[in-house]
């Protein structure tokens, strides 16, 4: 196999600049000439394994950090985002979009922010009056995709909480293991907040058993109250997350603080979002779950079995096993509901899923929702040639009775076929035919295929071919 050259000059210019080395000086400390480090930094020539030793050397680097992911990761953004017909113009070549991400790092996030803002004002214009539009309201960004883009481009690893939460877990294997009982017991005694399961002390009023959430906290009264309707693993990550809200509020709002939210939603929403990664952390403690993935071979069932908790929180824990020097197999994972929204999303691999409109109709997340409670397998290739393992099960939660909503998505994890060997799910599968992989896209707009019968729209860099004699299963052609 053939091993990919690494380019990675702005983080080499990153970790000089926090050394406060001239480029001699940083050369000198490398073994290396001025002038070979100033091709490096500027991508002209890749990091070789002698450069990556010395630094690791010399600046107590962990050269697992370098990897170019995040490099793919804006690469695949930036081009979604040309290819939009709000970015205008003439449409850079890949080799112009890859220099701007590879050595402008900083520039590429500006320009996404700016698209992001851009699209937000174009869907709101087209949507909302003209008092509304007066009233300034648009002009902020979406809260939720700003939190979204944070966790994106941090690998959705938090290693302060990670760590916190393998602590919490250790702590409680001393004596029962992490148990809801265990949990329970724990943020009674450290602080002093009773756990209510059901009844008649929920606070906040009286509600029925199918419309009072998840979970409520008195902050008054010390009052933990949970729907004792929802399984025992999911009440088990509810305590975890007021753990996390009250014993780790500092870091919280430090890594907050340092993201620089636009706004107060915002923030709120990523405390959220950093309490349940606490939870996940807790529940499925990094060196025990990365190991037992691997002795299990990555079989969900098994390992919600054997950490007591659900497929999804599984599923989710595998996509964040990116501790430097301790990676896991590279997962992507999504969160897709019945009308195709991808409602979570993370990828560690290539897969970039589109930030805009649903996921391809070829995917298998799809069709689990007409095999309910089953694991299905789909073996795909992406436009760019690069193949997966796809996994996808439906998943419903009713919380409550007759007249109560139920919630219904479906959940997708898979890797690449390099890592597939590792998983379970690939033993009987020939990863050796090319016929065996299904040609799927990240959505219909993006999409360079020609041929594809599901297609939804025409991509938006390739000119139509309407001739009104031909009529084929798409009524157009492509360039």
């Amino acid at each position: 196999m053939r091993t990919r050259k690494l380019f990675v000059g702005g983080k080499i210019r990153t970790i000089r600049g926090e050394h406060g080395l001239t480029q001699a000086g940083f050369a000198q400390k490398l073994g290396i000439s001025t002038s070979y480090l100033n091709q490096i930094e500027n991508n002209q020539r890749h990091v070789s394994a002698t450069v990556l030793l010395a630094l690791a050397e010399a600046f107590s680097i962990d050269i697992t950090t370098l990897s170019d992911q995040d490099t793919d990761r804006l690469l695949a953004d930036v081009a979604e985002a040309l290819a939009d017909p709000v970015s205008g113009g003439a449409q850079p070549s890949l080799t112009d979009v890859k220099l701007v991400v590879q050595n402008a790092p900083s520039f590429a996030r500006a320009f996404l922010s700016l698209h992001q803002a851009m699209r937000r004002s174009g869907d709101q214009l087209a949507e909302l009056d003209e008092t509304l539009e007066r009233s300034g309201a648009l002009t902020d960004p979406t809260p939720y995709e700003e939190v979204r883009d944070f966790f994106h481009y941090v690998d959705n690893y938090i290693h302060e909480l990670d760590l916190a939460g393998e602590a919490l877990s250790h702590e409680l294997a001393k004596s029962r293991g992490v148990s809801l009982k265990a949990l329970a017991d724990h943020i009674e005694r450290r602080h002093r907040v009773r756990v209510v399961i059901g009844g008649g002390d929920e606070p906040g009023g009286s509600h029925s058993d199918g419309d009072g959430g998840l979970r409520r906290f008195d902050p008054v009264s010390r009052v933990l109250w949970l729907n004792p309707r929802t399984p025992a693993a999911t009440q088990a990550f509810q305590i975890a997350c007021q753990i996390a809200l009250i014993q780790h509020d500092a870091v919280i709002g430090r890594i907050i603080e340092q993201a620089r939210f636009r706004s107060a939603d915002a923030a709120g929403i990523c405390r959220i979002g950093l309490a349940n990664y606490f939870a996940g952390a807790a529940l499925l403690p990094y060196g025990a779950f990365s190991g037992a993935a691997r002795e299990l071979r990555h079989d969900l069932v098994l390992l919600a079995d054997r950490f007591s908790t659900s497929l999804e929180q599984v599923a989710h824990r595998l996509s964040t096993l990116q501790r430097p020097g301790q990676k896991g197999v590279p997962f992507f994972f999504a969160r897709v509901d019945k009308a195709g929204n991808i409602t979570k999303r993370h990828s560690a691999t290539k897969l970039q899923f589109a930030r805009f409109g649903s996921a391809c109709p070829l995917w298998n997340a799809h069709s689990a929702f007409e095999t309910p409670n089953r694991i299905i397998r789909q073996l795909a290739e992406t436009p760019d040639g690069v193949r997966y393992l796809c996994l996808a099960t439906a998943v419903s939660k009713p919380f409550g009775g007759w007249r109560d909503p139920v919630q219904s998505y479906a959940l997708a994890l898979g890797c690449e076929v390099a890592h597939a060997g590792e998983l379970v799910y690939a033993d009987d599968l020939d990863l050796a035919r090319a016929e065996a992989f299904e040609p799927i896209g990240v959505s219909c707009r993006i999409c360079e295929r020609r041929n594809c019968h599901q297609r939804a729209v025409p991509p938006l860099k390739r000119r139509l071919i309407v001739d009104p004699n031909i009529r084929k299963t798409i009524p157009y052609g492509l360039e």
